[in-house]
């Protein structure tokens, strides 16, 4: 009735009423799916396939659906590089290289062999049909990450891999193209190799500055996400310039804009968001439009190829994730969760397949083409995709299932943990965004809703200092909740702003309060006056002092200074827990300075936590002055100070404010204070926290102090 009405017939070409279609599916697929315990991404592909031209022709495969299933391939490859810890991956390079080196060189030699003995192709066509095997997709990807469990070491060592395959992978479809095409000598590998490297030093070095560039100058959130794309096509086409694959460039941008977008930040959210909710999907539904059952009915070559298509792929993943197991000495889960990720073949051996089907060798007796790759390996590609999907989304959720409910049960096993309660004072409407997005920052990865914001408002004020306390912390909700975070507002009404922190301090038993200095106001004589003799009374409480001067995704580098016997502090390994944060969350590294005592301890500790670290020891805290002097350009400072009385403290730290408003106005700075004094209720600031940043920290301090 609704065709007739609209003189529609199939498949479906009016644009509104075809966009609802995909919408609808891809609403409905998670939730029919996950009932029935089948990954939602299969799902897509397998409506894909019922819609597509080959199966009910609802909807045809036409530019609308590639150009945006497109953006959904690329965006898979670009999060992958995006999300992937970069001080992990520098620490498991060669693992990731082992990695890459096996699930190439195992179903390629099985690709190989299964071609020129069984399937009779020539050498050159072997070569290339062996060479769809040797790379795969990351597509199940995005299902690891919801569980949160992207940042394992076996996945890190996959998406490191897939770099590898892939680029090893497309080399070979080039170099076989242009052998097909006879122009294989010195001028082409010469020209190869420095379209590449070009490509290669164009995205990893000019657009991390373009992105630094950016982000300093432009704050506007829209125009943030609509450079992230600009990037992400950018580098795709950079790498078609080079010889590569598109998905190739992909990569290379979210390494390259790895560091400037924030794990935990808004951005990130955004990008996350859309990709997810719109272009993903639409490439997995793109995909299951290509297939056709219908041709294994047709004929027994196809079948045949098939087979020997799955065999070499499937198996090959297999005996390389077993391999890398092996080799590193990884759990059988997370063997599992490598075979998983990597047993999924579709981007790249799609490409490869129509480049291959679409060059022409010569013609038969009959006036037929003969194909590079013929039509039962292009029928046999779609079978693999199909497959390969549906073996690599059951054991990649499985697998990270397991693994996610082991890290849980590791969590609430007894472990002690911090209790985390962040209160950031707001007075400034101008800072708000700044203090907030630290926050979010520092906090632990579990803490979703221990984050406070709080204005005090002077009870002889009148109704305008009301709306601005309320327009400030609606702000700060607005802010948090970009993050997909709740941000507890406060407001309050008293005559001291001191006192009325501190009550606030008490009532919701914070253990970080954060105070943000004004853009372009220093430490004035009432500020300091009030942080000495207000705020830093309190002794069970982590005071930080922040100001920012730019944007906390543009720092590069920060120098941490650290006073001789801050260690015997009671609140420094809670402090230290901020820096940790602050380095994984935001990917900038840190060079420590501080005496030879502590930077012994510091380097015990680092081997747990997942940072770029660097070590300088230092003999005075003058040094460290004059370091805080030299800061370069995107460079911050964090300065551990003390308060009178404590052990780490020295006079010269009542100079710092002086110093800071003279050398560091232009550049981002945070002082912590740590507390003097464990709590009385030291049992309740265990009972919430994160298991992985405090247990790593914890345990290896007690080994230290056994």
């Amino acid at each position: 009735m609704l065709l007739s009405i609209h003189n529609l017939s199939l498949p479906i070409e009016d644009p509104v009423l075809k966009f609802l279609l995909v919408l609808i599916i891809i609403l409905a697929a998670p939730l029919l799916l996950n009932k029935i315990k089948v990954p939602h991404l299969l799902g897509l592909i397998i409506a894909g396939a019922i819609i597509g031209p080959n199966g009910f022709n609802v909807l045809s495969r036409d530019s609308s659906i590639v150009v945006t299933g497109t953006t959904g391939l690329l965006y898979i490859m670009f999060l992958a590089g995006l999300e992937i810890d970069m001080g992990d991956f520098k620490r498991n390079k060669w693992k990731s290289l082992t990695f890459g080196l096996y699930t190439f060189i195992v179903p390629f030699v099985l690709g190989l062999a299964g071609a020129y003995y069984i399937l009779d192709f020539s050498i050159l066509t072997s070569i290339l049909f062996a060479s769809l095997f040797s790379s795969h997709t990351l597509i199940a990807y995005p299902l690891v990450s919801k569980l949160g469990v992207a940042k394992n070491l076996a996945v890190n060592i996959t998406v490191g891999g897939t770099m590898i395959t892939d680029i090893l992978a497309l080399l070979v479809l080039a170099v076989i193209v242009g052998m097909s095409q006879g122009d294989v000598g010195t001028v082409f590998w010469v020209k190869l190799s420095v379209s590449f490297l070009v490509f290669g030093l164009i995205v990893l070095i000019i657009f991390p500055m373009i992105g630094r560039w950016f982000f300093k100058n432009i704050d506007d959130k829209i125009s943030q996400y609509i450079f992230v794309l600009v990037m992400i096509y950018l580098a795709a086409l950079l790498a078609e310039l080079a010889g590569v694959e598109a998905i190739i460039g992909a990569f290379f941008a979210g390494l390259a804009l790895n560091r400037l977008i924030p794990h935990t930040s808004s951005l990130m959210n955004r990008v996350e968001f859309v990709g997810n909710a719109i272009f993903i999907p639409f490439f997995l539904i793109s995909v299951g439009m290509l297939i056709d059952f219908k041709v294994f009915f047709k004929s027994w070559e196809t079948i045949e190829v098939a087979a020997v298509m799955l065999v070499a792929s499937i198996v090959g993943k297999y005996i390389s994730a077993v391999l890398t197991q092996k080799t590193f000495k990884l759990k059988k889960e997370e063997g599992k969760l490598i075979f998983g990720l990597s047993s999924a073949s579709a981007a790249a051996t799609l490409a490869a397949v129509l480049v291959g089907y679409n060059i022409i060798l010569s013609e038969s007796e009959t006036g037929e083409p003969v194909r590079l790759l013929n039509e039962h390996v292009l029928n046999g590609s779609i079978l693999l995709i199909l497959v390969s999907c549906t073996v690599s989304s059951f054991v990649s959720m499985a697998s990270a299932q397991k693994i996610a409910e082991a890290d849980h049960e590791d969590t609430v096993s007894g472990n002690n943990h911090e209790r985390e309660n962040i209160l950031l004072a707001l007075n400034y409407e101008e800072t708000v965004d700044k203090m907030v997005n630290l926050g979010i920052l520092i906090k632990a990865h579990d803490n979703k809703d221990h984050l406070f914001a709080l204005n005090i408002i002077n009870e002889d004020k009148n109704e305008s200092s009301v709306k601005n306390a309320e327009k400030i912390l609606l702000h700060a909700t607005e802010i948090a909740a970009a993050s997909d975070l709740q941000i507890n507002s406060l407001k309050r009404y008293d005559n001291d702003v001191i006192n009325g922190v501190n009550n606030v301090i008490k009532e919701q038993k914070i253990t970080d309060l954060l105070i943000g200095i004004g853009p372009g106001k220093g430490f004035s004589p009432s500020f300091v006056y009030n942080l000495y003799n207000g705020y830093l009374i309190s002794k069970n409480v982590n005071v930080l002092v922040y100001h920012a001067a730019q944007p906390l995704s543009t720092v590069k580098k920060y120098a941490v200074i650290i006073p001789r016997f801050a260690e015997n502090e009671a609140g420094f390994f809670h402090s230290l827990l901020r820096v940790w944060n602050i380095a994984r969350n935001s990917g900038a590294t840190i060079s420590f300075y501080a005496f030879e005592k502590t930077l012994d301890i510091l380097k015990k500790i680092i081997v747990k936590v997942n940072i770029e670290a660097e070590f300088s020891a230092i003999k005075s805290w003058e040094e460290g002055e004059q370091i805080s002097a030299r800061l370069k350009d995107n460079e911050a400072l964090i300065l551990f100070m003390a308060k009178r009385g404590m052990r780490s403290y020295v006079t010269e730290m009542r100079l710092i404010p002086d110093l800071l408003n003279e050398k560091l106005s232009d550049k981002n700075y945070l002082l912590i204070f740590p507390y003097s004094e464990f709590p009385a209720n030291n049992a309740e600031r265990r009972s919430v926290g994160n298991h992985d940043d405090f247990t790593e920290i914890g345990n290896v301090i007690k080994s230290i102090f056994k």
